[in-house]
């Protein structure tokens, strides 16, 4: 499908099915697992932080990523409608893959950080 054209804004928004097309089924279970990874590890993260403010960056940035791959995944298998969502750290576009690394950078802050905030 990718190859003969039939897929719309193949480099953005249909990223995943390119990935399965031509990776395979491996290719996609690597990408899932990486992506679980990710999550798996800022959920970690929220569950140690020392306060409450660090745990509620880890919390909305897991949704966001969250949020992302999820309405991807699901418009590329036909599960949901076409959004235009691209999918984090994948999908073309410089000020996407600027706000999740920035959104990881959060998260690791959370984590190297040890001390309680007082406000």
């Amino acid at each position: 499908q990718n190859n003969l054209g039939f897929i719309p804004e193949r480099h953005t928004d249909f990223i995943f099915s390119v990935i399965g097309e031509e990776l395979g089924l491996v290719g996609a279970m690597v990408l899932l697992l990486l992506f679980m990874w990710l999550l798996l590890r800022c959920i970690h993260i929220a569950k140690v932080s020392k306060d409450d403010y660090g745990m509620l960056i880890c919390v909305g940035i897991i949704a966001m990523f969250l949020f992302h791959i999820l309405e991807n995944i699901g418009m590329t298998i036909g599960l949901m409608p076409v959004t235009g969502i691209p999918l984090p750290f994948i999908s073309y576009g410089g000020s996407s893959l600027l706000t999740n690394m920035a959104a990881v950078g959060l998260v690791l802050n959370v984590g190297m950080r040890r001390q309680v905030i007082r406000f």
